[in-house]
């Protein structure tokens, strides 16, 4: 009968061994599922995030490109401001009236986009909105007023987008001629 035990536990230890190798893949196998579950996570956040950067990107450069072209625009709107501006008898009334509309549908488009014209003239000069470019005594108007616009300027919101060229009143030169003499 030992050669009969001696098989049984043989068997017996044959049978264990395929048994404790399977559970030993099985963990083997889920240890390996849950490193490619985290790697895939770890993927998809990536790409994720990556599409989230692209998108941002892409607005960022297209905002940028429409800035550019509206400060490429807006040279040729003061243009036309000067042309509706000049002498009457030098512009026809039907060319007058057209370059009028054309200028007022430029404006419009502008709006649209959140760029408003900024109206310096009387007003007290300030160095963040404007661009002073030559000075004049007036005593008639208060000191560091702007007496004139060279070039409008133009805000979106309240973020300067072109700042205004003026002259400002200098009356700080007359006080001192004033009092020389």
């Amino acid at each position: 009968m030992d050669s009969d035990t001696n098989t049984n536990a043989n068997a017996t230890a044959q049978a264990q061994d395929p048994e404790q190798a399977l559970l030993s893949d099985i963990e083997s196998l889920e240890s390996e599922l849950a490193n490619q579950r985290n790697l895939y996570m770890r993927l998809a956040a990536d790409f994720d995030n990556f599409r989230k950067r692209t998108t941002q990107d892409v607005n960022r450069r297209a905002a940028a490109q429409k800035e550019e072209f509206i400060r490429q625009l807006l040279p040729v709107i003061d243009n036309l401001e000067r042309g509706v501006a000049s002498d009457e008898s030098l512009l026809a009334n039907p060319l007058r009236e057209g370059v009028k509309l054309t200028l007022q549908q430029l404006q419009q488009l502008l709006q649209r986009h959140g760029i408003e014209p900024e109206s310096a003239d009387g007003k007290q000069f300030d160095p963040h909105r404007e661009e002073a470019v030559a000075t004049r005594q007036d005593p008639s108007k208060p000191d560091q007023a702007v007496l004139e616009t060279f070039q409008k300027g133009y805000r979106r919101g309240s973020e300067v987008f072109r700042p205004a060229k003026v002259v400002v009143n200098d009356l700080s030169h007359a006080e001192a001629v004033d009092h020389g003499c």
